[in-house]
């Protein structure tokens, strides 16, 4: 395994193996290596994985043991379905620290996503929700967590902070994650905050908003702020956003009257006004921070937020068919979920090609060498 890469499979080695060792024809981290390459190279099932496998098996015999040979589809769906998720998470999150290039300042974007067609109606099982970590910098999905089929995913983001090493970022949630035990958590992990609020906390939301109003009607007389502005246009479409930030010490000392928001230091505004094809709309958001309030920080952690949904979510619905995957027997859907997420960020820091994920995925399937790139990132 020494020419593979050991910025990638090493950290996989120690995986607990889930079958009985009296029937094991292959070796765990030959599965887990023929599986990530298959998925890098646009395998998007267990049959698509063993079709990539025996297509290459010349090649990855330069690599891989195989004392069986390659795996059915069934062995790579039995595995996988077995697998510990949680510990395989771990493995993924253990590469990924050593990969990524920490910069202060770094934002980091979470947020759910649904599996959608992973569900099982017969076996009474609901679609998989999963909430992830985005470093907008640096491109990486850092970890992932599954949301409790019982629950929601407001307890699972509290338990992926305590994965990730953030020491030094902005972390930003959306409004559904505006909640005082995830603002203390960010802080505990030593990260700042910018959370979107809106109408789940009521008397905050009022609040703020009514601040910000009576502020602009009086022309920010006699109030603390900061202000930018700033315009996108894109196939015809101009977007310009207004931002404002402001430290006032009386909204502050209202909000934070019981202590609860941790080291809360600023609230934001943002308004977009977009204009397409005539039709012209408006967006006001409100926000609450741990940021000392300069405007321009705010507005990059805001921007940046967006971009777990475009560079994320959106590249594994649209290159990877994410939502249209039905694998779902056992833990299988969640351990798939790694499998694309370690594709999609070995593809993502590939500066080599320019062109979209799905071309690279397509490349790497027909180009040995620009595989072998990829993994030994």
């Amino acid at each position: 395994m020494d020419r593979l890469s050991p910025r990638l499979f090493d950290h996989f080695a120690d995986l607990p193996d889930p079958r009985i060792q009296r029937t094991r024809r292959h070796e765990l981290l030959d599965i887990i290596a023929i599986a990530v390459c298959a998925v890098i190279c646009g395998a998007d099932s267990w049959v698509e994985v063993e079709v990539f496998g025996r297509a290459k098996e010349p090649w990855l015999r330069r690599f891989l043991a195989l004392p069986g040979g390659i795996p059915s589809h069934d062995t790579f769906g039995r595995v996988f379905a077995r697998l510990d998720p949680d510990a395989f998470a771990r493995c993924f999150l253990s590469w990924v620290r050593s990969v990524m290039q920490h910069t202060d300042g770094e934002v980091v974007a979470i947020d759910g996503k649904v599996l959608r067609r992973s569900h099982d109606r017969g076996a009474g099982q609901a679609a998989m929700d999963l909430v992830s970590a985005w470093a907008s910098e640096n491109r990486l999905v850092l970890g992932q967590v599954a949301v409790d089929a019982k629950s929601n995913e407001i307890p699972a983001v509290p338990a992926l902070l305590d994965l990730l090493a953030l020491e030094g970022c902005i972390v930003t949630v959306d409004a559904m994650h505006c909640q005082t035990a995830t603002a203390q958590a960010i802080i505990d992990r030593g990260a700042d905050y910018v959370v979107q609020l809106k109408a789940n906390q009521p008397e905050a939301y009022a609040a703020v908003e009514t601040f910000f109003a009576e502020a602009m009607r009086d022309d920010w007389r006699d109030v603390v702020h900061q202000t930018l502005v700033t315009e996108d246009v894109d196939h015809g479409r101009l977007e310009q956003r207004r931002y404002w930030t402001s430290t006032d010490a009386a909204l502050l000392a209202y909000l934070n009257a019981d202590d609860a928001w941790a080291d809360l230091a600023s609230v934001g505004m943002v308004e977009r006004t977009r204009t397409h094809d005539g039709q012209t709309s408006h967006e006001t958001s409100y926000y609450l921070s741990s940021l000392d309030g300069t405007v321009a920080t705010v507005a990059r952690a805001v921007r940046g937020h967006w971009s777990i949904e475009n560079a994320q979510h959106w590249v594994l619905d649209i290159a990877f068919r994410e939502d249209e995957c039905r694998v779902r027997t056992g833990h299988a859907a969640e351990n798939f979920a790694v499998l694309r997420r370690v594709a999609l960020n070995l593809l993502q820091r590939d500066a080599t090609t320019r062109a979209g994920v799905k071309a690279r995925r397509l490349r790497a399937g027909w180009d040995d060498a620009f595989l072998l790139r990829l993994i030994h990132q």
